[in-house]
């Protein structure tokens, strides 16, 4: 285990292959500034070469409860407008990046912290996490993208429930509305994630790639286009030299066979 270069509230841990980032403003429930914002996208945008999977996770009793409402000014149209892009851009390290990314989730995961998970590929919320978007009853609306991933996950009339209402999801409730994917008992979501990301980083790179990249794409695309991206992709990822190997080892039986309790 090897720590990179930390900032205050944020800190990166390596262990092999996976980079474990944590925010650490427990004080704060772990609240979003702008220092942490920026942060987060320049351990995103520079992650060691070796790293090949990431995990998000959260000091304290909380993973995330927002926006630090502290930091919030009077700004006017402009300066809302490239305050909300601030945020997009972390998002997009974060979803686009290279790697893939685990959301460890406990306690508040709260308006931008519903944002910030929404941004990881795999989500895993352990029984005290708790899943809410306030800022419809605080006068505001979502600006860190959660608008345009949140209902890829729970749709749009979920959403808009949420933030009418200031209705809060359980994990339980979490999971069956699709908002995670894994549900484990009180504190064991990060032990969780970790395992899940060490398992995302034995797979080929270009297949990891693929999956981040191309399958989001794919999914918005017209079928038509989308089946033909979907050829592009495949016949660029068997091509990989890791891929053509795992075949190899597939067919002479020494690749792990697909079992029910994996």
């Amino acid at each position: 285990m090897r720590p990179t270069d930390d900032t205050p509230d944020l800190q990166c841990t390596i262990e092999d292959t996976v980079a474990i980032v944590r925010l650490r403003r427990p004080a704060k429930r772990n609240a979003l500034s702008d220092g942490l914002i920026l942060a987060l996208r320049q351990t995103f945008e520079t992650l060691p070469e070796g790293v090949r999977a990431a995990v998000i996770c959260g000091e304290g009793e909380h993973f995330c409860a927002g926006l630090d409402l502290s930091e919030l000014r009077e700004r006017d149209a402009v300066q809302g407008l490239h305050h909300s892009r601030l945020w997009h851009q972390t998002m997009d390290a974060i979803e686009r990046g290279r790697v893939p990314v685990v959301a460890a989730l406990h306690g508040a995961v709260v308006g931008g912290g519903l944002e910030l998970a929404s941004a990881c590929h795999v989500r895993v919320a352990d029984d005290s996490a708790y899943f809410a978007l306030p800022e419809g009853t605080r006068g505001i609306f979502v600006g860190g993208s959660g608008s345009v991933r949140i209902p890829r996950l729970i749709g749009v009339a979920r959403m808009t429930d949420m933030m009418l209402t200031g209705r809060v999801y359980d994990a339980d409730g979490a999971e069956r509305i699709g908002l995670v994917q894994y549900r484990v008992a009180a504190g064991q979501a990060l032990s969780k994630a970790i395992e899940l990301a060490r398992r995302i980083a034995a797979n080929a790179p270009m297949t990891n790639y693929a999956l981040m990249h191309a399958l989001p794409r794919i999914a918005e695309q017209a079928s038509d286009h989308g089946l033909f991206t979907e050829a592009l992709i495949s016949a660029i990822a068997q091509a990989a030299p890791e891929a053509k190997a795992r075949l190899h080892d597939f067919l002479r039986g020494k690749a792990a066979k697909v079992r029910k309790d994996a």
